[in-house]
């Protein structure tokens, strides 16, 4: 059955956002992102005690593609 839609208006639509108005059969939403992150960056939880010392993150990368994303949309 086709969808009748009114008025509306957009303000934003983030980075792998989708906006949908009207019939659809599949919504995919499509991102990719390249996360650098040092020595206790993603602990969590209540009390953590951690010790790094001299920590450092390598964010060199000599190679231009990681993963080719090319015809995956």
């Amino acid at each position: 059955m086709p969808a009748i839609v009114g008025a509306f208006k957009v303000n934003s639509v983030g980075t792998s956002g989708i906006v949908h108005i009207g019939d659809v059969i599949t919504i995919s939403p499509y991102s990719e992102v390249k996360t650098f992150a040092g020595a206790g960056s993603f602990n969590t939880g209540d009390g953590l005690n951690i010790y790094n010392q001299n920590s450092v993150t390598n964010t060199y990368d000599n190679d231009v593609i990681d993963q080719p994303s090319a015809g995956n949309l």
